[in-house]
């Protein structure tokens, strides 16, 4: 199945085969995900490789090369898995939510290690540094809905990790832990994208020792003042949910990477 997207079955058991929906057709929002560059800048570019670049028929000879591979495994478990990647590999690349990762964000500079992005932005006065990782951070957008014979629903999924916002000054840190909030503002409503779960601060490296005081046994006003200090260094909620869709974008490249790689294992000679 397709992971970004939920498909309820309304037949129990009823097998399942993404062929029909791996065409490859429409290839210019696909990729080939998860080789991030570390060029001398020290920036990675997270380079992602538009399918839309490889003909038909090399698409061809990669299935074939997956047709080949799996007549060599001695088990039936061995041969299935590899099979069921080679078509979840390209449905994944199909519905990917975007073409390219960016390498810069409203002016921080992203750096992608594995599983770990870190924004940078640095002025003469100050250094604004957020950090996140994307594991187990994805969830299903809007409220869960039933499916029907007829009409199986479908509802993507958006990466909201928590971040860690870091403003350096000197030797001195002011560290805000951050969250997303659950739920959307309604109409003519206005609520935080994210919020302030901790804050602390601390001269050179933090360690367990350093206080640090939760977000919400805070002076009220002193938390919306907090969150304005943070709008204005660039975190606003704005930000907050274009970080969410780079997030998205990044956490499903690894997610095909990891698929390729399982993929590899399985068929690589012992």
């Amino acid at each position: 199945m397709i992971r970004n997207v939920r498909f309820l079955r309304w037949a129990a058991g009823k097998s399942f085969s993404t062929a029909k929906s791996t065409s490859t057709t429409g290839a210019a929002s696909q990729w080939n995900a998860g080789i991030v560059a570390q060029p001398c800048s020290g920036i990675a570019t997270c380079a992602i490789k538009p399918l839309s670049a490889m003909s038909g028929a090399s698409i061809a000879r990669q299935s074939a090369v997956f047709s080949i591979a799996s007549r060599h495994i001695h088990t039936k478990g061995e041969r299935e898995l590899v099979e069921f990647l080679a078509e979840e590999i390209v449905a994944e690349k199909k519905a990917s939510p975007s073409a390219t990762i960016p390498t810069s964000l409203n002016g921080f500079a992203i750096t992608c290690n594995k599983a770990d992005v870190e924004l940078t932005k640095s002025s003469e006065r100050e250094k604004v540094v957020i950090s996140f990782n994307v594991n187990h951070t994805v969830d299903m957008e809007g409220e869960e809905t039933e499916a029907t014979e007829n009409k199986p629903e479908f509802s993507a999924m958006k990466s909201r990790p928590q971040f860690e916002v870091d403003i350096v000054r000197g030797g001195t840190t002011l560290s805000f832990t951050c969250s997303y909030l659950p739920g959307e503002a309604q109409e003519g409503e206005y609520n935080d994208v994210f919020g302030i779960d901790e804050v602390t601060i601390f001269q050179g490296e933090w360690n367990d020792k350093v206080y640090a005081v939760a977000g919400d046994v805070l002076d009220g006003y002193l938390y919306d003042l907090l969150m304005n200090f943070l709008e204005e260094k660039g975190i606003s909620n704005e930000f907050a949910e274009k970080m969410s869709d780079f997030a998205s974008a990044y956490e499903h490249a690894k997610y095909v990477e990891l698929l390729e790689a399982i993929s590899k294992f399985t068929v690589e000679k012992k």
